[in-house]
């Protein structure tokens, strides 16, 4: 695996890194509180932590659900919990218009799903300089991502990862492949696991999105097991209150026993390998 850089972080392989925080930036107390405790229980287990929260949730199911502060104060709110944090912070693009504010703040920028086939916005993204994540397409097969890697290639930035959200499987429904991971390896750069979209069932409560959230720590260890090398959570005091993606968020007070069995897990593949 290629080592990249994102912010203070060296990434290669060696150990887990993870991307977690709220869904959506719903306040900077409640949205520094939990960074402040993934943060605390990262150090704790020695893994490599990037936060993560949106600026705007573009693709909301209803046009009155919220979306988030925006990008100008969104990008405050992100700044600030950089410097109080000391840690990489990374948050959704989703228009080329927001590549040159984002990248002034975001260590890392990441390419939503539904977008990742948008060569101006993925090309963009990457020349830029900054890290860039792409999320996997729910349409797409993980064969098809080495296309999405070359667009960026094309702007010589060696700091890229791709991230495995599942993949439609009939309506409202997702599935996760675990064969995508080791096609994905192969490219050479971090395979993400993002174990929280991954259990969405999309559109499936009418206006809103639903989820299983039940479900996130066993296809987070399978994934541990296929030999991922990192993870992307959304995490939250209390998911029913989450202003998004509250069915399918993780529990704040879950994250340490997820993480000990991944971090177990991955000694052994790692090991193995």
């Amino acid at each position: 695996m290629k080592t990249i850089q994102v912010g203070n972080l060296t990434i290669d392989g060696s150990r887990l890194f993870l991307i977690a925080g709220p869904c959506v930036i719903e306040g900077y107390d409640r949205t520094l509180m939990i960074g402040r405790e993934v943060k605390r229980i990262c150090e704790k287990l020695g893994v490599q932590y990037i936060f993560k929260a949106s600026f705007d949730k573009a693709n909301r199911s209803s046009y009155h659900s919220f979306r988030g502060p925006g990008l100008e104060e969104g990008l405050r709110v992100l700044k600030s919990i950089k410097k109080e944090l000391d840690v990489p912070v990374l948050s959704d693009v989703h228009d080329v218009t927001q590549l040159e504010k984002a990248a002034e703040v975001l260590d890392m920028l990441q390419i939503p799903a539904f977008l990742c086939r948008q060569t101006d916005l993925v090309y963009g993204a990457a020349m830029t300089g900054k890290p860039v994540n792409v999320k996997k397409g729910q349409f797409m097969a993980p064969e098809d991502m080495k296309n999405v890697l070359n667009k960026m290639e094309e702007a010589h930035n060696p700091n890229l990862a791709v991230t495995e959200r599942g993949v439609s499987f009939g309506y409202h429904n997702l599935v996760v492949d675990m064969r995508s991971f080791p096609i994905m390896r192969k490219f050479g750069y971090p395979v993400i696991y993002d174990a929280t979209h991954s259990v969405q069932l999309p559109g499936a409560m009418g206006t809103v999105t639903g989820g299983q959230r039940d479900m996130i720590p066993y296809l987070a260890r399978a994934a541990a097991a296929s030999g991922v090398d990192g993870f992307f959570m959304e995490v939250h005091d209390n998911p029913p209150e989450g202003l998004s993606d509250s069915t399918n968020m993780l529990y704040l007070s879950s994250l340490e026993g997820l993480l000990k069995d991944l971090i177990k897990i991955n000694e052994i593949v790692k090991h193995d390998k």
